[in-house]
């Protein structure tokens, strides 16, 4: 676990799906978690390439525009160069539950499914988390709302 910067009570968790879900997926993009220690919740989700591109962002508090560049690089500097593994069982089930909900979406999801559909990823990550707290875990219920927008 390491501080980010401007937030003494937070944490955030890095993990790698490459490392972590390796199951035939060919998506190979790092997730990190803001969480704050004093409350069980998810302040921000993070998913950013090997080169430190970030691919998908989402955030359960309000940062300037400013603070979240700043609070992306320093987290992506720290997360890639580090060797230590992190064995959350908590947010390895959930990484894997996403990763799973969009590997039924897209069939064997990969980096360019989320480029080129960051929406339907927001979406599935809206469906699954409010204000921090994961409220669904049901691919089928996450994947209804997009499965009915596509045949409207």
């Amino acid at each position: 676990m390491t501080t980010v910067p401007n937030t003494p009570s937070s944490s955030f968790h890095c993990l790698s799906l490459s490392l972590s879900l390796s199951l035939s997926l060919s998506l190979s993009l790092s997730v990190f978690f803001g969480v704050v220690k004093k409350k069980m919740g998810i302040r921000f989700i993070l998913m950013v390439n090997k080169q430190g591109q970030t691919r998908l962002a989402q955030y359960y508090e309000y940062l300037t525009l400013e603070e979240r560049r700043a609070l992306e690089g320093e987290i992506v500097r720290k997360c890639l160069a580090r060797t230590e593994q992190q064995n959350e069982l908590a947010i390895l089930e959930f990484i894997h539950l996403l990763v799973e909900t969009m590997d039924r979406h897209f069939g064997n999801v990969c980096e360019l499914d989320i480029m080129f559909h960051l929406e339907k990823a927001h979406f599935m990550l809206e469906e699954m988390v409010m204000n921090g707290c994961i409220v669904e875990t049901s691919k089928s219920n996450i994947l209804t709302p997009i499965q009915l927008m596509e045949k409207a």
